[in-house]
């Protein structure tokens, strides 16, 4: 048996409010030192916006910093269980091509699981698992 995503996964992870602002949330990223927060509407999770996301999907289309972050969350919402293994997770990231997945335990969310944390769990001397448990570049 592998490593579970519980195991691997960064635990409570953060979030904006849909009708927060593009700064705000960038601000929250920064602040949390994280590349990706949950967009909750009322007390329903919608989405995830990523850093990537800022910068194609606002700054690219001129969106300024005081437009809502909500629109620019991805729509299509995949997680993955905590119980689950994480080749799950690398199965479900390869097949949305997607960096980073919300972690569902007992109908919440409880985590993110990125890419890196998977790099860091299955092999801790690569290459990849150094670049990501770098310090970010703030």
């Amino acid at each position: 048996m592998g490593t579970k995503v519980r195991d691997v996964m960064t635990p409570d992870p953060i979030g904006v409010y849909y009708d927060q602002t593009i700064g705000e949330a960038a601000q929250v990223m920064r602040d949390a030192g994280v590349g990706a927060v949950l967009v909750v509407n009322g007390q329903e999770l919608c989405g995830v916006v990523t850093d990537r996301d800022l910068v194609v999907r606002a700054v690219a289309e001129s969106m300024g910093p005081d437009h809502a972050v909500g629109p620019l969350a991805s729509p299509d919402l995949v997680g993955v269980h905590a119980d689950d293994d994480t080749s799950e997770a690398v199965r479900l990231m390869r097949r949305h091509a997607i960096r980073r997945l919300p972690v569902i335990d007992e109908g919440q969310v409880a985590g993110m699981v990125s890419l890196g944390d998977i790099a860091i769990a299955r092999d801790s001397g690569s290459a990849l698992a150094d670049v990501c448990r770098a310090k970010p570049n703030t």
